[in-house]
């Protein structure tokens, strides 16, 4: 399956638009986060699985469903005590990226499965990300986590935007569950998504489902080459200033 240009971008967070200054983290909160997915799937099993026979007491014995209350993602949180500026950095090359897309007008959302309170909004402000993306999908937000296309699917619809099928989605993610998202957003719509991989958990998932290695990229100045050869140089004039980081300058900084 041969990589189709964009019309319209979706980017994971962690691991994919920023990455952890402590590189031993994020593998920690995506196990985590897989062991919640993973018991959640066999909960749902278990409880679909009493409708069909006399496993357990009769349903009026049960108390009533609460909200999951995403106990793992909020005490994450919680202990959290730095700022996000602490803890992650955009990943290199991204707003060369961002900047290229926005200036050929390609639609942009960020979904996450982590929490956007206390988190998420923050690191969307920290880093100037507010500017270039349209909508935001974070976990708090949806009843079920990748790789459900639940979280996809919301970020199209606050994107005002209804896919055709000449549209092609990208969804950019770091995880094998993000590629798996993307193949399901595939089989629900008549556009087509596109899964790219961004580094090596994503790319072991591209190739073990049949796509071509021009889904995998290892870093966003590899991104923005191809990407201009899909979509053509932009005038410099219209491509804003390379970014590192928070444009709020320190009182330092002011006072030079």
């Amino acid at each position: 399956m041969s990589l189709q240009t964009p019309t319209i971008v979706i980017f994971d967070m962690d691991g994919t638009a920023v990455r952890h200054i402590n590189p031993w983290v994020l593998p920690v909160l995506e196990r985590l986060d897989d062991a919640y997915y993973l018991c959640a799937k066999f909960f749902g099993w278990f409880f679909r699985r009493r409708a069909k026979d006399p496993l357990l007491p009769p349903p009026e014995e049960f108390k009533p469903r609460r909200k999951p209350r995403l106990l793992v993602h909020r005490a994450l949180h919680k202990v959290r005590r730095k700022e996000v500026d602490q803890i992650v950095e955009p990943c290199p090359g991204i707003y060369d990226v961002l900047d290229f897309l926005k200036a050929h007008n390609i639609p942009m959302a960020m979904i996450s499965n982590g929490l956007g309170k206390g988190y998420g909004h923050d690191i969307m402000t920290k880093f100037d990300l507010e500017e270039y993306f349209a909508a935001t999908v974070f976990r708090e937000e949806v009843s079920k986590s990748k790789p459900s296309p639940e979280a996809l699917l919301l970020a199209l619809e606050r994107l005002e935007i209804t896919p055709g099928e000449n549209d092609v989605i990208w969804y950019i993610g770091d995880r094998h569950k993000d590629v798996i998202a993307a193949q399901m957003l595939d089989e629900q719509m008549d556009a087509t998504a596109e899964p790219i991989a961004y580094g090596l958990n994503a790319a072991m998932a591209i190739l073990e489902k049949g796509y071509s290695p021009e889904h995998i990229i290892m870093s966003y100045y590899d991104m923005q080459a191809r990407l201009e050869k899909m979509l053509g140089e932009v005038p410099k004039k219209k491509v804003g200033a390379k970014k590192t980081g928070s444009k709020k300058k320190n009182p330092d900084e002011m006072a030079a």
